[in-house]
């Protein structure tokens, strides 16, 4: 037994001996480095001096800019291309008919083609023709059959310009074989441009196919103009050159690590100065709507590129004398912090580390040297106590105060002496002091300091491009609708008066196979009985007439719009076929980045779309934003105007837009309107940045203390609070309580330390003869 006691006490020793591993040192060191580190970087990023001639939010704007091109153009050409598909399929499933018969139905129904003709493909001979003349000898008929043969291709005409050829078959059974070819020019569909912006369409050679937004040779008023034209042109074709040489480029790593969005590639250039001000240009090319995928538009190597020119801006937005002083106080602060817990915690705790083992080692005869705070005092005392103990002393005489049972009844007579009760400040209490010194700095640089206030200078380029983009979002969801009833009408007009419901029911899923912007297509008759359906149930009042209206909306009382468009059917009398819209495919058209909230308004100013949650039927957040949509919506000229708005109160600056419907098609009648509102706070503008950089510091600050505080409360003051219940327990006389050390550092070393003291109080006891508590017992 004695040999096997040696034997531990020689294996705790070697432990006590062991080089620490973690403790109390790394938590304070590593404070120190976090506080140093932070000064640095507030001394560099706030007191360097923010002159961003070209906000980070007005490049940002003209990149989203080109983006909305693109997805315009790409979904424009890809519309065209299964219109044609699927109306030369409903043709093919009917019987025969002439080439002027095809042409004629497709243009009543469409009008986006320039020009389109009906070629027989054994012969050459040209069967039909409307509007400009087709460059069908760009056409090899002998190709035709093979794989990619009726794809889409650009061709050059002599005058310059650039044109697309789409292509369909047209088969019936014993007649020979046509081929339907559209052409159309790669001009933009309804993106706004503002006054003083060009777009233009870029191949994959950097060779512009198609501009806007240059003015005409007739509309330049003066030479100084005229100049200024040709310096935009020539900077125009530079950006298109480097614009294709950047789409070229795999998407995932021509962008920035973790961006999402745009699917393509996209990004911002910047050029020479044209008349004291700078050109910027976003690019973007052309990308498919979902991940993965490709589409006929997209295979044709295309992008887009956007120009404008903005007045710099070459004031100064902070001071470094901030970033100085703020680095300055935080050294002053975190040295006061780092002091107080290396004087009050760390050089404590290892001085009584220090005595523990002294003690441990049998070095009796100097008093322990007691701390003067929290449980480090209270283990110093208990470890006073032990030495006396170990000097022949009863834990009655080293106790000041009269008896009381022991834990487990171990004293003398089952007693043992009352413990000191006075503990004054605790560890826990100094761990507190020192995150409140550092929330002191870090508090302010949240919530106070370098705030941005209400006299924040927004670009007016960012509130024109918030209009500009929302007119554009206004006039996709208008072409939308558009092609929606386009798409009925052409369904309604092939289905005529003699096909059966079965065919109809085929047809209307053929349909919706191809669109996905449908949730529902069916026929009614003209007592509003439903002849044929494909897709989800009507929503159609049963048994109710059609209406008068191309598009309408069914039910102001559902909790989602259900808007329909009606086409009707000739020789029918009175029936009609519905197409019931997806309110998710009107809403993913509004899912564009840097606008905001995004929501598309009926005449009454009810929510029937967002881009984010939303109440059917729900009135806009605020009244101002009703008036200003209100306002927006009344005529000016021939139609009422997009229009954009900059709010400042004491809930911040917001840029406000409206667009109210306009163009052709059915859809004007409707009047409803897109609005979008956004927080001049998210933007990347100088003064917001350097208030983030501030609030950022702040945060960086109080997760440094937050993590490093509550390091050191977990690894050290924890234990040490349970290890001091222990030692003043050894003290009063529990000899049967194993000490177990936690964590290998200075805490588990003065476990280790008071268990080779137990056990040696507990030889002590053998040697003076003291009767064990289980003779007592017996």
């Amino acid at each position: 037994m004695a040999a096997s006691s040696a034997k531990r006490r020689h294996k705790v020793r070697k432990r006590a001996d062991m080089s620490l591993l973690g403790g109390i040192r790394p938590p304070i060191a590593a404070l120190s480095a976090l506080l140093l580190a932070l000064a640095a970087l507030t001394a560099f990023g706030l007191g360097n001096p923010i002159k961003d001639p070209l906000p980070k939010a007005v490049l940002t704007s003209q990149q989203h800019f080109a983006e909305d091109g693109a997805i315009a153009l790409r979904a424009s050409l890809d519309e065209s291309i299964t219109d044609l598909n699927r109306t030369a399929a409903l043709f093919n499933a009917g019987d025969p008919v002439s080439a002027d018969t095809v042409l004629d139905k497709l243009g009543s129904v469409y009008q986006k083609w320039r020009g389109s003709a009906v070629v027989e493909i054994k012969s050459g001979k040209l069967l039909a023709a409307r509007g400009e003349n087709v460059p069908l000898l760009a056409v090899d008929r002998d190709k035709l059959a093979d794989p990619g043969g009726l794809a889409p291709r650009m061709v050059r005409l002599k005058n310059g310009e650039t044109r697309l050829l789409t292509f369909a078959l047209l088969s019936w059974e014993g007649q020979p074989q046509q081929l339907l070819v559209t052409s159309n020019s790669l001009k933009f569909p309804g993106v706004s441009l503002g006054k003083f912006r060009v777009i233009a369409v870029v191949d994959s050679g950097g060779q512009i196919l198609s501009s806007d937004g240059i003015p005409v040779p007739e509309k330049i008023p003066s030479d100084t103009v005229e100049e200024e034209v040709k310096q935009t042109k020539k900077q125009l074709a530079s950006f298109a050159k480097r614009s294709a040489e950047k789409a070229a480029e795999n998407p995932l790593k021509a962008k920035e690590p973790g961006s999402g969005g745009f699917l393509g590639v996209s990004g911002t250039m910047t050029g020479k100065r044209i008349s004291g001000e700078r050109p910027i240009a976003g690019y973007a090319s052309l990308a498919a709507p979902e991940p993965g995928e490709s589409t006929d538009a997209t295979g044709l190597g295309l992008s887009v590129v956007s120009l404008v020119t903005v007045p710099e801006n070459t004031s100064r937005v902070n001071s470094p004398l901030f970033g100085l002083l703020s680095a300055a106080a935080l050294l002053v602060i975190g040295a006061l912090a780092v002091t107080l817990l290396l004087g009050t915690v760390q050089r404590p705790l290892i001085r009584l580390f220090l005595e523990s083992r002294r003690l441990s080692r049998g070095d009796l005869t100097r008093p322990v040297t007691v701390p003067r705070f929290g449980e480090t005092r209270r283990i110093g005392h208990a470890l006073d106590r032990l030495r006396r103990q170990l000097l022949g002393e009863t834990p009655e005489a080293t106790a000041d105060g009269a008896p009381a049972t022991a834990p487990n009844g171990d004293g003398p007579g089952g007693k043992a002496p009352r413990r000191r009760r006075g503990r004054r400040v605790g560890t826990r209490a100094l761990l507190a002091t020192g995150g409140i010194l550092l929330l002191v700095w870090s508090a302010p640089m949240m919530l106070l300091l370098n705030r941005a206030g209400d006299s924040v200078v927004v670009p007016q380029q960012i509130v024109s491009d918030q209009r500009e983009r929302t007119d554009t979002l206004a006039d996709r969801v208008r072409r939308a609708l558009n092609e929606g009833h386009a798409d009925i009408v052409s369904v309604a007009t092939l289905i005529g008066d003699r096909t059966e419901p079965d065919a109809m029911s085929a047809v209307l899923e053929r349909t919706m196979e191809e669109h996905a912007r449908y949730q529902s297509m069916y026929v009614l008759s003209g007592d509003g009985e439903v002849i044929a359906k494909a897709g989800d149930a009507p929503k159609h009042p049963e048994g109710q007439k059609p209406g008068a209206d191309p598009i309408t909306v069914l039910d102001t009382d559902s909790k989602e719009p259900r808007i329909a468009g009606y086409a009707e059917l000739p020789g029918r009398d009175g029936a009609v076929v519905v197409g019931e819209f997806r309110v998710d495919f009107l809403n993913s058209l509004l899912k564009r980045p840097g606008l905001g909230q995004v929501r598309i308004v009926d005449a009454e100013r009810r929510v029937l779309g967002s881009n984010t949650g939303y109440l059917a039927f729900e009135k806009l957040p605020s009244e101002r934003l009703d008036s200003f949509v209100a306002g927006t919506n009344q005529q000016v000229g021939l139609s009422a105007k997009p229009s954009s708005v900059l709010y400042r109160s004491g809930d911040g600056i917001q840029i406000a837009a409206a667009a109210p419907f306009a163009g052709g098609g059915v859809a004007k009648a409707l009047r409803w309107s897109v609005v979008s509102w956004q927080p001049a706070s998210g933007l990347a503008i100088p003064e917001y940045s350097a208030q983030n950089r501030t609030v950022l510091a702040g945060l960086l600050g109080v997760t440094a203390a937050a993590g490093c505080l509550g390091w050191l409360h977990i690894i050290v003051v924890r234990p040490l609070r349970d290890l001091a219940k222990q030692a003043e327990t050894l003290a009063d006389g529990d000899r049967r309580t194993v000490l177990y050390p936690r964590h290998h550092d200075e805490v588990g070393a003065i476990a280790r330390s008071l268990e080779l003291l137990r056990q040696q109080l507990q030889e002590q006891r053998k040697r003076d003869g003291a009767p064990s508590a289980l003779a007592g017992r017996n």
